[in-house]
């Protein structure tokens, strides 16, 4: 735990359409936070993962606050309902914009929405409808593994919401090459760490640790939520 994060869990109250009984987890900075950043999990890893617990704490020591929770197939696979894949693409987004719903009517000065990975892919699809402040995009899936002809971005192009996008020079769902010849909105900022994949781990050889890449992604996000989106009353 980072010195002078609060964390805390509220079960129970984070919506999960037809199925599960979810959780959510706040992390929150000790002085008043300077804006909400609402993260969604990635297609196989819960939102209490090595990389976005590190996120979370590492954002909340920074001044944020972040509201992390469980899409519904994910919360029954945690209560034992056994591997469970992706609910319908239709389930996620409106899960989305329930929760998204709930922290706008309880939380006060900016919020912005994101993820990792399927994650912050859901919430790029909704962040111009729900009117959100800001999108993070942790390890954005481009494509899906091994399909970079059959990008996924044509949503990104028409994208009004300032957004950050932190991405692996090497990952394998969006590698820079790749990246760098689809049509992105001016709205949206790429941020390319070194030699980094899809979890942005580095290779040996550069130099860097997936700590420091997490860290450096963490600055980014702060920078970001402080010079992009309104300040809070």
């Amino acid at each position: 735990m980072v010195k002078g994060v609060i964390s805390d869990i509220d079960r129970g109250q984070c919506p999960q359409g037809q199925q599960g009984n979810g959780q959510w987890l706040w992390n929150r900075p000790l002085g008043a936070a300077r804006g909400c950043l609402i993260l969604a999990h990635g297609a196989g890893a819960p939102m209490d993962s090595p990389f976005l617990q590190t996120m979370a704490e590492s954002l909340a020591a920074r001044g944020l606050a972040v509201l992390r929770f469980e899409f519904a197939y994910m919360a029954l696979r945690r209560s034992g309902g056994g591997k469970r894949p992706p609910n319908p693409q239709a389930q996620l987004l409106e899960q989305w914009r329930q929760v998204y719903q709930l922290v706008r009517q309880t939380v006060a000065g900016p919020v912005a929405i994101g993820g990792k990975s399927m994650g912050g892919r859901m919430a790029s699809m909704l962040a111009d409808e729900v009117g959100s402040d800001g999108l993070i995009c942790l390890g954005y899936p481009f494509y899906a593994a091994g399909k970079p002809e059959k990008p996924r971005v044509a949503h990104l192009a028409e994208l009004k919401t300032p957004t950050l996008i932190i991405q692996g020079e090497r990952d394998a769902l969006g590698n820079r090459e790749a990246v760098a010849g689809y049509q992105l909105s001016s709205a949206i900022e790429l941020l390319w760490l070194a030699a980094a994949d899809h979890d942005l781990k580095p290779l040996k050889a550069s130099g860097f640790t997936q700590q420091q890449h997490w860290h450096q992604a963490a600055d980014a996000i702060a920078a970001f939520m402080a010079q992009r989106l309104p300040a809070a009353p």
